[in-house]
């Protein structure tokens, strides 16, 4: 379980490509109308200036700072720069509440804020009442904070520090789906190693001639465990969207020809509704397609195929897991769709039954790998919960085929029981996805009288869908067992998402039981 290097840097990640080909093209930036890009010579010389720029403000490595902005060429400087510097990033979600990103602040003892009001000003507010001095605004000018391209121009020459392996990367804080978010510190060896067994787990599109497409926050490890750092570290090149508008995300699949893209469940499923546009598009480069960070219907899965005419793999990873732990391995056969693959080489895995016992087929999911996190920030009593003698404790339900195959069951906490039956809410889903009417649903449990906990449902339908809640009960009935079968079904427009476009399952129950 050693990690793999002892004085890696990842924030050097591009340097290589920068030397090699200096004129070629890292990232592109899509803003509507208006594109941008950064070449690699280009990204090395803003990386040094990022660094040398945290150093002037009187951070030092170990030191500590947030982060909070829109998807941009600045917001990956700004992160892989402070890298390089050992400085520690602390990626803010931009649609947290201001009291949660007060907690972050606090918590995590951030010495600084790099913030772009624009995206926002919940985090403008939770800084200046934090009373951080070292307050820096991002493309939009404030009163009271320093500029960052002014900051940039004044930047004194880089002095490298000495920073190795066992130094702390950047913290970001896990989503609070239980309680408040939680600091992650994730340290430079670790990453080096995920990003290595990354690559080549996905060996036939993680390459040097890849083009990766994403529009999802890059303050998720989605976007930035899935595209920034394999892009860079190739010297390939990524196209990243300020925001996600599905027909925009379809041509700039074809405009750029892109070889890849990764994203939630949620994204696409919106995808989908745009069947004509993607089948009237040259996506003649797109070699495959990566869905992670929530559970995925089968049904949606071969959907998507079907639809772009290219494999979809399904991947699994959490934040203090490696963050990416589980993938397809691309050196032999596509995985069975619902499966997530194998772990990565040098991830230790064992699943552990109810009984507290190791279970060969269905369990929790323990995890032991140079990525996990070596322990939550300033929970001394979650780490001794959660991460003993280096296992994770991760919380999600797995089981695992004859061929070694993991497919994900849910969170341990999802699956309930209706009178007496075990309910997993994703097979629910897979099911109601079957339906033709359907464009996404998330299933929840609400408590019963008589039976514990039923299922009810909260389904997406197209204007002018032919089939209602009845319809769509009875389609359960139909085609599934009965006692899984959801008790409720509330059809809306669109289903609430959380920040990192998740949909928000927390939200979605709350909202059934209150009005149950």
């Amino acid at each position: 379980m050693a990690k793999q290097e002892e004085r890696v840097n990842l924030g050097y990640l591009s340097r290589p490509q920068a030397l090699r080909e200096p004129g070629k093209t890292a990232i592109i930036e899509v803003d509507g109308d208006v594109v941008r890009e950064r070449t690699y010579g280009e990204l090395e010389t803003r990386l040094d200036q990022v660094a040398a720029m945290l150093g002037a403000l009187g951070l030092c490595p170990g030191d500590r700072f947030v982060v909070c902005a829109g998807n941009s060429i600045e917001y990956i400087e700004i992160v892989i720069g402070a890298m390089r510097a050992g400085i520690v990033p602390v990626p803010i979600n931009n649609r947290l509440a201001g009291d949660t990103i007060d907690y972050i602040i606090t918590d995590a003892g951030a010495r600084a804020a790099l913030v772009e009001p624009s995206v926002s000003m919940a985090a403008v507010a939770a800084v200046e009442q934090a009373g951080i001095e070292r307050r820096v605004a991002i493309t939009q000018a404030r009163a009271g904070w320093l500029d960052f391209e002014a900051l940039m121009a004044q930047a004194p020459a880089f002095e490298p520090s000495d920073v190795g392996g066992d130094d702390i990367l950047m913290m970001p804080y896990t989503s609070g789906s239980t309680g408040r978010p939680k600091g992650v510190p994730l340290d430079h060896a670790g990453q080096a190693w995920n990003l290595a067994a990354t690559e080549k787990q996905f060996c036939n599109v993680f390459e040097p001639g890849a083009r990766a497409l994403t529009a999802n926050p890059l303050y998720h490890k989605n976007a930035f465990s899935g595209v920034v750092k394999p892009m860079l570290r190739l010297g390939a090149s990524m196209v990243i969207m300020r925001q996600f508008e599905p027909r925009a995300f379809i041509n700039a699949l074809g405009e750029y020809q892109c070889t890849y893209t990764i994203s939630v469940p949620s994204i696409f499923a919106l995808l989908l509704e745009q069947a004509e546009l993607i089948a009237d598009s040259d996506l003649s480069a797109l070699r495959g397609l990566f869905v992670g960070s929530a559970p995925c219907p089968i049904q949606l899965l071969e959907n998507v195929q079907d639809t772009f005419g290219v494999p979809i793999y399904q991947g699994y990873g959490l934040t203090e897991g490696g963050p990416i732990s589980h993938g397809a391995d691309m050196s032999g056969p596509q995985p069975p769709h619902g499966s997530c693959g194998t772990p990565m080489e040098g991830c230790e895995t064992k699943l552990i039954g109810d009984d507290g016992r190791e279970n060969l087929r269905l369990g929790e999911l323990w995890m032991r790998s140079p990525g996990v996190t070596a322990g939550y920030h300033n929970l001394p009593e979650v780490n001794a919960e959660r991460l003993v003698d280096g296992w994770l404790h991760t919380g999600d339900l797995f089981e695992v085929d004859g061929a070694g195959l993991f497919y994900f069951k849910g969170r341990t906490d999802d699956m309930f029981q209706c009178g007496g039956e075990s309910v997993y809410p994703i097979e629910v889903e897979s099911l109601l996805l079957r339906h033709p009417d359907v464009i996404d649903v998330c299933v929840v449990a609400v408590p019963h009288p008589i039976k514990g906990e039923v299922p009810v449902a909260m389904v997406s339908v197209p204007d002018g869908a032919g089939a209602d809640a009845q319809a769509l009960k009875q389609f359960c009935l139909d085609e599934g067992p009965a006692y899984s079968h959801p008790r409720r079904v509330v059809l809306v427009d669109a289903l609430p998402l959380t920040g990192a476009a998740k949909i928000d399952r927390r939200a979605i129950q709350q909202q059934m039981i209150e009005s149950a």
